[in-house]
């Protein structure tokens, strides 16, 4: 680990990124150009002291999790994540996938600005990476499982559970366009091992995927009309829309309704109550996770 270089280089992006920039207000009195220590930890989900103490370069060493933190609320890309893992003298996690991935700084940017609509962003595998308030009261939390476990592909065809997101009725619906997108990600992806586990793993375990994955269908799932069972609104239909990174290996997903319709009235009342439960009165959505 080198502290010094940690710490000037954490100083040197924290000076850089403005308080609009991450959804903060500037306030009327800021001595810094940038964002203030403790709203960095904030932003983080550190503690001040322990984030002052790596800024002057006596902090004990990072574990994995807080350079990941760091990238994210420092909206640091590519080529500086990387760099900030090799300073606190942690292993370079992948780029894209997993549940350390680093969102790209474009896509969190604009997930930070839709603060009136649920949003979140996801790999090409379906991993949530990151979600606002509204997408985590709309579809649940995302899953803490590991490895193929944590892409929504893999449970929709492994966990009968996970499909009680959305109406039965609909399910082939959402089966297809699972498979039909998982081809193009492989196409594009080429020879990668994980993509070619997943697919190996799933013809051996659904019959309905391995049978979907024989019609050869390929279409990039950029968007979709969806019903959404919420255990206090009911099924909730939403247009759901698509933003791709510029390696396609990231998505920003948001959801929207027609201006007047049943499901713009049902998101105003999401905003309004959050995570709360209706039907309980307590707070908690008890729903599966997406």
């Amino acid at each position: 680990m080198n502290p010094v270089e940690l710490a000037a280089f954490l100083r040197s992006r924290r000076d850089r990124i403005r308080p609009a920039d991450v959804g903060l207000p500037a306030g009327p009195r800021r001595r810094v150009p940038g964002l203030r220590r403790e709203e960095v930890a904030q932003l983080a989900g550190l503690s001040a002291d322990y984030y002052t103490e790596l800024e002057r370069g006596r902090g004990a060493q990072p574990s994995a999790q807080v350079p990941t933190a760091l990238a994210r609320a420092l909206r640091l890309n590519g080529d500086e994540r990387d760099h900030l893992f090799r300073l606190a003298d942690r292993p370079v996690p992948p780029a894209a996938h997993g549940p350390t991935a680093h969102v790209q700084p474009a896509l969190l940017g604009l997930l930070d600005r839709l603060t009136t609509t649920p949003a979140q962003v996801i790999t090409d595998l379906h991993e949530v990476l990151a979600q606002n308030p509204l997408a985590r009261a709309l579809l649940g939390p995302p899953p803490a499982a590991r490895g193929l476990a944590a892409g929504h592909v893999y449970r929709w065809f492994t966990d009968p559970g996970s499909r009680a997101l959305h109406p039965p009725e609909d399910h082939p619906h959402h089966s297809r366009a699972f498979v039909a997108d998982l081809q193009a990600v492989a196409a594009r992806r080429g020879n990668d091992p994980e993509v070619t586990r997943l697919v190996s793993v799933l013809r051996r375990r659904s019959e309905e995927f391995a049978a979907l994955w024989e019609t050869r269908d390929v279409a990039l799932r950029r968007t979709d009309h969806k019903r959404i069972v919420h255990p206090a609104l009911g099924v909730v239909e939403l247009d759901c829309h698509c933003l791709f990174s510029e390696d396609g290996r990231q998505r920003l997903l948001w959801f929207t309704a027609p201006p007047g319709s049943e499901g713009a009235a049902q998101l105003e009342l999401l905003s309004v109550v959050g995570t709360q439960d209706l039907t309980s009165g307590t707070s908690g959505l008890r729903h599966p996770r997406g």
